[in-house]
């Protein structure tokens, strides 16, 4: 629950931006903001290796790469607090270890769920996988729009920022990392 002085700064910011925090259709607002902005920023309240549920049973013969592609990222920008949003790629290479596929998404929304740069988020996920999983590679591309550059400032619409962090053979090997590269449809 929200204490009367958090609603109160967001409605002295709604009195900032010229509005009037007791219009109808502001006044829940306070609330309703601090709400999705807890969820917003939900990733705080997590750990990495609260969600990586590792399995050795069923990876005895895996060796060859899991990847999985188009996991929805949401993020805030912490230099405007503005949305971005596109979609993460993570593949891993196997060292008698597994991943439940679903752990990966839950690892991005970890760190996404944060106030982000792009290039720590891409970085950070690809360090908790390395550090946990102990796989033999690990490759993380995410594609991203960001509404700071979008909407504001240079108001380009459309573009996408890219970023990767390639660990252990999937950085060393070029065949592996072609292979990731190629199965993420680059």
């Amino acid at each position: 629950m929200h204490t009367p002085e958090d609603l109160e700064v967001i409605r002295n910011l709604l009195k900032l931006i010229g509005e009037d925090p007791d219009r109808e259709g502001l006044r829940e607002t306070p609330a309703r903001f601090l709400k999705a902005l807890a969820e917003y920023t939900s990733g705080y309240q997590q750990k990495p290796e609260e969600v990586l549920k590792v399995f050795e049973d069923g990876a005895q013969s895996v060796d060859e790469m899991v990847i999985v592609r188009d996991i929805p990222v949401y993020s805030l920008c912490e230099h405007h607090l503005a949305p971005f949003f596109g979609r993460a790629h993570i593949g891993y290479v196997p060292d008698k270890r597994i991943l439940g596929l679903s752990k990966i998404s839950r690892l991005v929304e970890v760190f996404s769920r944060r106030l982000q740069v792009q290039e720590r988020l891409t970085n950070q996920i690809a360090d908790a996988l390395a550090t946990h999983l102990m796989p033999l590679g690990v490759a993380v591309v995410i594609e991203c729009r960001h509404m700071c550059m979008e909407s504001r400032g240079v108001r380009h619409s459309g573009a996408t920022t890219a970023t990767s962090a390639l660990r252990g053979s999937i950085k060393t090997n070029p065949d592996t990392r072609r292979e990731f590269l190629s199965l993420i449809g680059h």
